[in-house]
């Protein structure tokens, strides 16, 4: 599984669960400033707050946008409430369970951490501007206890406003494992027993 961060809480992951490689692409918002791709051509779109803003989807992609459970492609997608009406995806691909937190403004209740169960993967705002700080986002990391960590919606030229990466890595504790602009993960190669902190760079 390859993971790509575009900006805000956007993020690119190209997999093949199964015979057929597949893109998909999480929050594709347009940003009002800074650099981002004006389409997309992916298998598969999920947004967390509707498609208003939305970028240029071509190939005709499935979308998600509401809650629910799907079986796409060799993608399991469950579909979960969140505060403020975000939609809270997790995906199960490669056998690695990812939770993408969408635009979320508030921590998220006990409720919904046992709904979301097992966390190999955690891509959260981290950057305030309106969604999770860089202390709550810690907090939320804390609770939901994944492998591996990924802030998401930091400062970027897409979000100036955004608080530094360097927050989130001192609020949450650890230092960071990877840096780069695209990770590639694999099931037999997640962390045992502890939670690793990734950081990707913005990559278009």
């Amino acid at each position: 599984m390859h993971l790509s961060w575009l900006g805000n809480t956007c993020v690119k992951i190209q997999s093949k669960p199964a015979e057929e490689e597949i893109s998909i692409i999480i929050d594709p918002y347009k940003p009002t400033m800074g650099d981002f791709p004006r389409n997309f051509s992916p298998s598969l779109a999920l947004f967390s707050v509707g498609q208003k803003d939305a970028t240029t989807l071509s190939q005709e992609p499935f979308i998600i946008d509401t809650l629910g459970e799907f079986d796409l492609k060799g993608v399991m997608i469950n579909a979960f409430p969140g505060p403020d009406g975000v939609v809270i995806y997790k995906l199960v691909l490669e056998g690695i369970n990812c939770v993408h937190l969408g635009k979320l403004t508030k921590k998220i209740d006990d409720e919904t951490v046992e709904k979301l169960g097992k966390v190999d993967l955690l891509l959260i705002p981290a950057g305030g501007a309106g969604l999770l700080s860089a202390e709550d986002a810690a907090e939320v990391t804390s609770s939901l206890e994944p492998r591996i960590v990924i802030a998401l919606n930091t400062l970027s030229d897409n979000n100036p406003k955004a608080e530094p990466i360097s927050n989130f890595i001192k609020a949450v504790g650890l230092k960071p494992e990877v840096t780069d602009k695209k990770i590639i993960l694999k099931h037999k190669d997640l962390p045992q027993g502890e939670t690793k902190l990734f950081v990707l760079e913005k990559n278009i």
